[in-house]
């Protein structure tokens, strides 16, 4: 049974179901990249996702929204030309994928020191009462 994540009386994200954090613990990259869920305080129908990416340019890594999913993937190039004494920083690759509730929407997405912070919104959809009638059967 999967886990769902309530922020302010709304489902967002699914953070630990099949696409979250699927294989946590089974695989030795499946917490990478780490990542933090928060709420804006100056706007409750939006959250910041921010995942920790460092040593990942703009150009090697990708945000798509596909069938209500969030995927986030990162592939840095390796440099064939250098001849290392010792190679210790291996050029990872990774895949992140969020099950997104229905209605919210990737805002925006920015890269800044290494962290990648993609902003989701719900947009307020104004509630509408609505009187049905009710016949008499006959």
């Amino acid at each position: 049974m999967s886990r769902m994540t309530l922020l302010d009386d709304s489902l967002w994200l699914n953070l630990t179901g099949p696409h979250g954090m699927s294989g946590a613990g089974k695989a030795p990259d499946a917490g990478y990249p780490p990542y933090n869920v928060e709420l804006l305080p100056e706007e409750p129908q939006a959250l910041r996702l921010t995942l920790a990416v460092a040593g990942f340019a703009p150009d090697e890594l990708e945000v798509s929204t596909e069938d209500g999913a969030l995927s986030i993937r990162g592939k840095q190039r390796e440099e064939q030309s250098r001849d290392y004494l010792h190679h210790g920083i291996a050029a990872r690759q990774f895949k992140r994928s969020f099950q997104l509730a229905s209605g919210v929407e990737v805002r925006k997405a920015e890269l800044e020191n290494g962290l990648l912070a993609i902003e989701l919104v719900r947009p307020h959809k104004d509630k509408r009462v609505m009187k049905i009638g009710i016949s008499a059967a006959g």
